[in-house]
């Protein structure tokens, strides 16, 4: 399975080609079945240097908050990881489309979203499940 991975900021250094200036292009081949968790692994990427995170143009993880690691990929899929410094994209200013995972996420929790704990030992970017 082929996907399309766009690597913003800082994360950029985890492409194949570091020197690139504000972004990194990497076209991934997974196996079928292959999650988020498995895409980080990949790249080499710590879920905890992620921020805002993005599957087909729908959001799938904020900073601290990540309900994707189990998200799994279709082939083609495209992703952009924003590192932890990127601002909110200006195109999403009235809110943006989500996985289904995230709107679950914030169903069952939406005081989640209020409080990110950066820093914290419990902010290392794990599935929280509260």
């Amino acid at each position: 399975m082929k996907l399309d991975v766009w690597l913003y900021g800082v994360l950029r250094k985890y492409g194949t080609d570091p020197s690139q200036i504000g972004f990194a292009r990497v076209n991934a081949e997974l196996p079928a079945g292959a999650s988020m968790g498995d895409l980080l692994a990949m790249l080499h990427l710590p879920t905890q240097e992620r921020g805002i995170t993005f599957v087909n143009g729908n959001l799938s993880a904020l900073p601290g908050f990540q309900p994707d690691l189990g998200h799994v990929f279709e082939d083609g899929d495209r992703v952009a990881l924003f590192d932890l410094k990127s601002m909110w994209p200006f195109q999403y200013r009235n809110g943006a489309a989500m996985t289904e995972a995230m709107r679950q996420a914030v169903a069952e929790n939406p005081e989640s979203l209020l409080h990110h704990q950066h820093g914290d030992e419990d902010s290392r970017g794990e599935d929280q499940e509260q």
